[in-house]
């Protein structure tokens, strides 16, 4: 499975986003494999749309993805904060490498920090 990040999703849902064409080549590209995100990461995607008034347009476009979304195990408090401390990513960040990590996944992201960190711990796209 290949976990999305934000940067991806937003760049994808959005024609004007400076990284809109790599995005959508990327997903192109991995179209064959199933998509997920966690919930954190799919309510960051949603808020854009949620203030424009294009929630339900967002909605369909990621189900046109065939997204699933992607629930933290229940023990995930200690094992994010271990991730937080180890990597001083930010939360969400964290959030994207457990998801991966519980589904035996990898990150596709355009965030360059999350995209070293993925790939130290074997789980890039």
């Amino acid at each position: 499975m290949i976990v999305l990040d934000a940067s991806v999703l937003i760049a994808h849902l959005d024609a004007h986003d400076a990284h809109h064409a790599a995005a959508t080549r990327r997903l192109l590209d991995l179209a064959e494999q199933p998509f997920g995100a966690g919930t954190v990461t799919l309510a960051e995607v949603l808020v854009g749309p949620t203030r424009s008034g294009r929630l339900a347009e967002a909605e369909a476009a990621l189900g046109a993805l065939d997204v699933a979304e992607l629930q933290l195990p229940a023990d995930s408090a200690r094992k994010l904060a271990a991730l937080r401390a180890e990597t001083a990513l930010k939360l969400p960040d964290c959030c994207v490498l457990l998801a991966a990590a519980s589904v035996d996944g990898r990150v596709l992201t355009l965030d360059e920090r999350l995209s070293r960190e993925a790939a130290r711990r074997g789980l890039a796209a």
